[in-house]
């Protein structure tokens, strides 16, 4: 699993790939953080349940970035490790999953750039050979 910063011109996109659809998910989650704290300074303390419902995987991206984003602005926490499970059902995707972090602390953290939203474009979500991609350009 891993993540990696695109580059962008007025933006930044995030590709997480993963052995499975969801660690692409989760290493998407990982390099937006990356781009707003230092991960490795992170620590795990607190564990929030997020679920989300797209009708499409690529919605289903956008929609699982923007619930973080949402938690990180609603509750003031950064998170560093990701879980996520994604069925279907009756057509609609469905991401049950927990995010792991603690209060954003300035100076611990280090933080970088904001990011606003996740966004449709440049956006990615496939099987490639033996791995997943999941990705998008992010509105800083």
């Amino acid at each position: 699993m891993t993540f990696e910063i695109l580059e962008h011109t007025a933006d930044a996109g995030v590709r997480g790939i993963g052995a499975t659809l969801e660690e692409a998910f989760c290493e998407a989650a990982r390099g937006m953080f990356s781009l707003m704290v230092d991960l490795e300074r992170v620590e795990p303390k607190e564990a929030v349940e997020v679920e989300v419902r797209a009708d499409s995987l690529e919605g289903l991206l956008v929609t699982w970035l923007g619930e973080l984003l949402a938690r990180r602005d609603i509750d003031g926490l950064v998170f560093s490790r990701f879980e996520a499970r994604i069925e279907r059902e009756n057509g609609i995707f469905r991401l049950s999953g927990k995010a792991f972090g603690e209060p954003l602390d300035p100076v611990r953290h280090r933080p970088g750039v904001e990011v606003k939203a996740a966004t449709y474009f440049g956006m990615r979500v496939e099987k490639e050979g033996d791995r997943w991609i999941a990705q998008c350009v992010l509105d800083l």
